[in-house]
């Protein structure tokens, strides 16, 4: 009978063990949706271009992850009355880190093209996924 108890047990846990996310995965998706919050409060109009790398190459990833850091502290909200969720979503993305591989890459976050804040955004989204 403890046998059965204990392999019942050793089972379970296995099984849960196995069944959960990994952190990694967990915070990709949080980056996600505050990615997907941010596009809804975030200034579009009469803002300021930024550049937005898209389909960086494998040793470019690092360089493009870092100009996305850079173009979220250039974002301005709609309205003020956001302005604290948008300050939290902001400090939230700031603490993203994406270390650095120690490859060499020849682009440059100015070498990209310039788009709006809500298709910027897409890009981060579509660079994350």
């Amino acid at each position: 009978m403890k046998r059965m108890i204990i392999f019942c047990m050793l089972f379970f846990c296995s099984s849960m063990v196995l069944t959960a996310a990994s952190p990694r995965t967990v915070k990709y998706k949080q980056l996600l949706k505050t990615i997907e919050q941010l596009e809804t409060m975030v200034k579009d109009k009469d803002a300021e271009l930024l550049h937005t790398p898209e389909n960086p190459v494998e040793g470019c990833l690092y360089t493009a992850v870092t100009c996305f850091k850079k173009g979220i502290q250039k974002l301005k909200p709609v309205r003020s009355q956001e302005n604290t969720k948008f300050k939290k979503a902001i400090r939230l993305m700031n603490k993203f880190t994406y270390r650095d591989p120690g490859e060499h890459c020849e682009s440059t976050c100015e070498s990209y093209e310039k788009k709006t804040p809500k298709e910027f955004l897409k890009g981060f989204a579509n660079l994350m996924q």
